[in-house]
């Protein structure tokens, strides 16, 4: 069996960066998946000369809890994945330098997103700043040992799957994984 794209008959947006596209399957069935057209995406893991992780807590909306992250945001237009990440990682946490590695690339959900996730392990990091939040943007910083932070993850208190893909990569490339 060949597989093949999905025929696109009509895209009609609901909002920007929110469309519904009217598709014909290989069968003739006619389906209507909506697609959120996102931005890439990258997060990094960050690590102090002492093997400490640089996290953050703050609000995420979409389930109305205050929860551990990685740094990391949406890149901007034309800027590269290191580029972001280590923008990023300065703005929400006044944390930069050292070498700055791509670790892995993933869909986050190609079902219905449009964006790449990009994952990056920042080594040697130090505290060269304060913060630089935007304006919907609250964040509480705090160093965790590279270990603890394995174990937040193993027992779900780093809830975002895009976060524990960037540890599981950053992981892999320190050779921590076997």
């Amino acid at each position: 069996m060949s597989l093949k794209p999905w025929k696109v008959l009509e895209s009609n947006y609901l909002r920007e960066n929110v469309r519904i596209d009217r598709c014909e399957i290989s069968n003739g069935l006619i389906v209507e998946p909506l697609v959120l057209e996102y931005g890439n995406w990258v997060n990094v893991l960050a690590l102090t000369e002492k093997k400490e992780a640089i996290l953050v807590r703050q609000y995420r909306h979409g389930i109305r809890k205050v929860i551990w992250e990685l740094p990391g945001g949406m890149a901007e237009e034309n800027e590269t994945p290191l580029e972001c990440a280590r923008r990023e990682l300065l703005e929400e946490t006044g944390f930069a330098g050292g070498a700055i590695i791509g670790t892995g690339r993933i869909y986050p959900n190609p079902a219905s997103h449009t964006n790449t996730h990009y994952s990056v392990l920042a080594l040697d990091v130090k505290k060269v700043s304060g913060q630089d939040l935007d304006d919907t943007e609250e964040i509480d910083v705090s160093l965790v040992p590279l270990d603890e932070v394995v174990e937040m993850a193993r027992h779900g208190d780093l809830p975002q799957s895009l976060h524990v893909t960037t540890l599981f990569f950053a992981l892999a490339q320190l050779d921590r994984i076997s």
